[in-house]
């Protein structure tokens, strides 16, 4: 029906094997789990996905920023073998065992700044980012945390509330987490906020003397893929600095070397006094952690956080052979030639339909936000749907993004040929046409 050299549809979608497990699901799994493809994944290598009824798709997800490694990199399929073999669990805070100890030094050294850093594990994002805030409290002896518009940290309570989007994150699930202060985030397309406005701002809301962190994204993930100003980050640590409060940067979706370097503070030359990472940090097992200055990861008392879960073995020697796999196959820089193939594509594209109101990005993070009308700005919400439906229906699996839903990004794995890139782009050239029409 459908095919290209690494695309191939085969059937309508949902094929017929895939129909039957959907419609089990319908009946058995919570309908607030959503799929984003109307098909069932048999199996899966690089960026290639096929499904039951062997449609295969070039997977521009990455399961949402998890596969920076790619879909069953040998060197994690091998790593998790191995390690389940020896032993599956023991809570570390039981037993302990060393590729926990031997990930928190490599993790340690490689995030950024002159300061001695220790590490914490966990299961999630929203896990660590809560741990965060958790150490922050501890460590200042205060409550308050301030967090920006756009921000997305998680489904917790607190990380929820932390979280900008209302629908679909916080829809019916309130009440929310008190003393959380949201400022505004310099979005260089739509508010090109003032640095001074930010403090201003922040001194309405809260006593900085209250303040515990400041939690930011290095760059704007699912709200958009906002990079902001160079001298925005900078402007924070010496904020923090001035007042008193710590500088939490949450990598759990820049890190690991999505925007070319390992942590995507490290661009903006600046040392976080806690980073937050998860997602491609093990190729698919779940994990999480924050890193941080030694003597800010050492205030909370022994016991006060962790989990029977946090840093599981496999998952931690998972990680060992993605660090690897980025450092061996030179990973980080392969984000910087990717990111610019593709935002030389999306700028083709922008030249072509008037929908693409702006192209941006950091490495592979790359997105193009969709606007009806260029001068006003107006989202796009509802055309922004339609080309990402139409580019599945293609064979291509691209996230929107965005507090309205009209940004489609890139969370490609790192490790996608040119020649895969060029093919997505094609195929995304086919939805637009297919929605302009």
């Amino acid at each position: 029906m459908y095919a290209k050299r690494f695309v191939r549809i085969v059937t309508e979608l949902p094929g017929p094997k895939s129909r039957e497990v959907l419609e089990k699901m319908r009946t058995y799994v919570s309908a607030a789990i959503s799929p984003l493809v109307p098909a069932v994944v048999a199996r899966a290598e690089g960026v290639v996905i096929e499904d039951l009824d062997g449609n295969r798709f070039l997977d521009f997800s990455g399961g949402w920023g998890v596969l920076n490694v790619g879909h069953g990199h040998p060197k994690v399929v091998e790593a998790v073998k191995r390690q389940a073999d020896r032993f599956l669990h023991t809570d570390f805070s039981a037993v302990p065992y060393g590729v926990f100890v031997e990930l928190a030094e490599r993790i340690a050294r490689l995030a950024p700044g002159p300061s001695p850093k220790k590490c914490a594990f966990f299961n999630s994002g929203a896990e660590a980012v809560e741990n965060a805030v958790k150490i922050s409290r501890a460590a200042t002896g205060r409550k308050a945390v301030l967090v920006f518009e756009n921000a997305f940290h998680g489904r917790t309570l607190l990380t929820m509330t932390m979280t900008h989007k209302a629908i679909p994150y916080k829809a019916g699930f309130g009440p929310y987490a008190p003393d959380v202060f949201r400022l505004p985030y310099p979005y260089p397309y739509r508010n090109p906020v003032p640095l001074e406005e930010i403090e201003r701002r922040m001194l309405a809301l809260v006593d900085p003397r209250e303040v515990a962190c400041v939690v930011v994204e290095p760059v704007i993930g699912e709200g958009g893929f906002i990079v902001p100003p160079p001298d925005f980050l900078p402007f924070l640590r010496e904020l923090a600095d001035k007042h008193g409060f710590l500088l939490v940067c949450d990598e759990v979706q820049t890190g690991v070397g999505r925007t070319g370097k390992f942590f995507a503070s490290e661009h903006f030359g600046v040392e976080p006094d806690l980073i937050t990472f998860a997602k491609s940090i093990a190729g698919g097992m779940p994990l999480s952690g924050v890193v941080g200055k030694a003597e800010v990861m050492d205030k909370p008392i022994p016991g006060s956080i962790g989990g029977t879960y946090v840093g599981n073995p496999v998952a931690c020697a998972a990680a060992l052979a993605v660090l690897d796999a980025i450092e061996e196959e030179g990973l980080m820089e392969r984000a910087e030639h990717i990111g610019a193939l593709l935002k030389e594509g999306f700028l083709r594209l922008q030249e072509k339909y008037e929908l693409i109101g702006d192209v941006r990005g950091l490495g592979a993070m790359v997105g193009m936000e969709l606007v009806k009308d260029r001068r006003t700005k107006e989202p796009a919400t509802e055309e922004t749907k339609k080309v990402a439906q139409e580019a599945i229906k293609r064979g291509l699996i691209f996230p929107t993004a965005g507090i309205y839903g009209n940004v489609i990004r890139v969370l490609v794995p790192l490790v996608v040929g040119e020649e895969e890139v060029q093919e997505a782009l094609e195929i995304l050239d086919e939805a637009f046409a297919a929605v302009a029409s």
